[in-house]
């Protein structure tokens, strides 16, 4: 049959390949439910939307788990992520973000947070974009103290698109541009 060592060697591969096979599934396992969380998260990664005849557009968001709109965009091309605030006066972006887009840091100011009083620098978005929805010129701060990668999206950009929210979807309205005159 086989001497000591080959059955040794054998046993050896045979080890490695089940531990190698074990790795190999915790890898495949974490992507998979990485995926699953990134959904929960941000359910609307790619937002339903369309255009109707007259030419409203239209954006159609799905509540995440913890009861918020969240919903990949972009910011003068370059994608990011946005948390519908109406609380929020401004469009309020993270230091990190706003240098990754460049944007220039305007007069410096002062905004009133839940957790107090902070420093912001006022710029404007040259284009803001959900879904086909396309705002231009919009104000926003720069907020240093911010951390993370969401935008948060406050009424300086919604106060340009109608909204509506029924059961667990919000809609988001953007009519064209002569009616809005």
């Amino acid at each position: 049959m086989f001497s000591s060592n080959e059955q040794t060697s054998r046993k050896s591969i045979g080890q490695g390949m089940l531990i190698a096979s074990f790795c190999l599934g915790l890898i495949a396992l974490t992507i998979f439910f990485d995926g699953v969380l990134q959904t929960q998260l941000n359910p609307n990664s790619d937002p339903d939307f369309n255009e109707r005849s007259n030419g409203t557009r239209e954006v159609v968001l799905k509540r995440n788990r913890q009861g918020h709109y969240v919903a990949s965009g972009a910011i003068n091309s370059v994608p990011v992520i946005f948390l519908l605030d109406t609380g929020a006066t401004d469009v309020a972006i993270p230091d990190a973000i706003a240098n990754k887009v460049g944007l220039h840091r305007g007069h410096v100011g002062q905004a009133a947070t839940a957790n107090g009083i902070i420093r912001v620098y006022s710029t404007i978005l040259d284009e803001l974009k959900i879904g086909n929805i396309l705002l231009h010129d919009v104000e926003a701060s720069i907020t240093p103290s911010m951390g993370g990668e969401t935008i948060l999206l406050g009424m300086s950009a919604l106060k340009q698109v109608e909204f509506m929210q029924r059961g667990s979807t919000l809609t988001l309205r953007q009519l064209p541009e002569s009616s809005m005159e």
